[in-house]
């Protein structure tokens, strides 16, 4: 088994500048994709998940041109022009979920699959609103589930498209990109919506392509049935998820601590987290494109919802690990159907370190020991934010291993790098 083994950090400080958002990233490059025209996609994140949606693309026939990574150029089609393929997408929820939707609207053959765990993410609430408008969808295996062949349907809306809002965002997200494509329509959603701040983001990006959907609340939306148009250049913010274990370090490792790349004037849910660190009682500065953390002594426990911030959220249960009394992380439902069941996944690691976590089916209460266990051996679970947030225990002054580091290529290859240059 492969592994890394980081010594007892004593301090962080220094400037970080982050690599490209994941969600924007694969939300851009499908919109321009599906656009008339050229578009310029600069700072585009170059990792696995990426990776996956340029290589399902180029094997649809869109014409893209990556020789110069940091300027790459989407020759739009506005349709799918491959008509037959069978497309391999690895774990990569967000190129899976809206590919689906729009190759269910493409009028051709297609067959998605993925790794195991991809096999293990229900997809049924996204399936089923498709076939309620003519989609002609299979499920290869285990209903419910991926693999997923796709057949040329008779698509039609008539009223509202149901879907459900309260196991994944990116079912809503997938539909409101892929509507456009039908004409157009109503998409009305049943239950709590979760991770708005994503859904935020993928109306932002379509309205940067032409298309202005109207919110009607979080509880329906109206897509208008425009043309996706190329806005020729398109600048990809830094990845907010990623900013959030460098805050942390700040926070708990005396700083300060600056992000490069997201600050007051980001589209992205995440940049939240700094809220979070703020309420522990760090310090927390802003500029229109960083965000500087600092700790003003030891951490104040939190009780939280954090709904609105999944994949942060995870950071903030590590933090709570250096939190002066028990902490609570609400409304994290949704961590159950990510890489891995990260509720159950979280508590165990945290256990080896020591804490004691109590877990339910959309909690964790969280109560730090004394003094992190030294020597502790952290499995990632093939789930890059869980390597990512554990390594943040080192700054406990005690040594930890991170088994299987290589997961973090899905969206931070360089993670580990970038850790050692502003740890002492």
């Amino acid at each position: 088994m492969k592994f890394v083994a980081l010594d007892p950090i004593r301090r962080a400080s220094g400037t970080v500048r982050l690599p490209g958002s994941k969600s924007i990233s694969n939300r851009v490059l499908l919109l321009a994709a599906l656009s008339a025209g050229e578009t310029h996609v600069k700072g585009l994140l170059d990792a696995d998940d990426t990776r996956v949606m340029l290589d399902a693309l180029q094997k649809l026939d869109i014409s893209i041109d990556t020789r110069n990574f940091a300027d790459i150029v989407v020759t739009g089609s506005r349709v799918i022009p491959s008509r037959k393929k069978d497309l391999f997408l690895g774990n990569a929820g967000t190129a899976f979920r809206p590919l689906t939707a729009v190759l269910a609207l493409s009028g051709g053959e297609y067959r998605l699959s993925g790794v195991p765990r991809m096999h293990q993410r229900p997809i049924r609430d996204l399936v089923e609103p498709l076939r309620s408008i003519g989609a002609r969808i299979d499920y290869v295996g285990k209903e419910g589930y991926p693999p997923l062949a796709i057949h040329p349907g008779s698509i039609r809306v008539d009223g509202h498209i149901k879907v459900r809002g309260n196991v994944s965002s990116q079912y809503l997200s997938g539909l409101l990109i892929a509507l456009p494509l039908a004409g157009g329509g109503a998409i009305e959603v049943e239950g709590e919506l979760i991770s708005k701040p994503y859904v935020a983001i993928t109306l932002n990006m379509m309205r940067k392509f032409g298309v202005e959907v109207r919110d009607n609340g979080s509880r329906s939306f109206d897509v208008p049935g425009f043309a996706y148009l190329a806005p020729e250049e398109i600048h990809v913010e830094g990845d907010a998820s990623s900013a959030s274990y460098f805050l942390a370090a700040g926070a708990i490792a005396g700083g300060p601590v600056r992000v490069i790349g997201v600050g007051r004037d980001s589209i992205q849910g995440d940049v939240r987290f700094a809220e979070v660190l703020e309420k522990m009682g760090a310090r927390v500065e802003y500029g229109a494109d960083w965000i500087e953390v600092s700790s003003a002594g030891k951490l104040k426990p939190i009780d939280m919802d954090l709904n609105h911030i999944p994949d942060a959220a995870m950071t903030a249960a590590v933090a709570a690990l250096f939190a002066d009394g028990t902490s609570t992380i609400r409304n994290i439902g949704s961590w159950q159907v990510k890489e891995t069941d990260r509720i159950t996944a979280m508590a165990t690691e945290m256990r080896k370190l020591g804490a004691t976590v109590v877990e339910g089916p959309d909690f964790l209460k969280i109560t730090p020991p004394a003094k992190l266990n030294p020597g502790v051996a952290i499995d990632t679970y093939d789930d890059h934010r869980i390597a990512m947030c554990f390594s943040l225990a080192a700054l406990g002054g005690v040594p930890v291993t991170i088994n299987d580091p290589e997961c973090v290529a899905k969206t931070y290859p360089e993670y580990f790098a970038v850790l050692a240059d502003i740890t002492q």
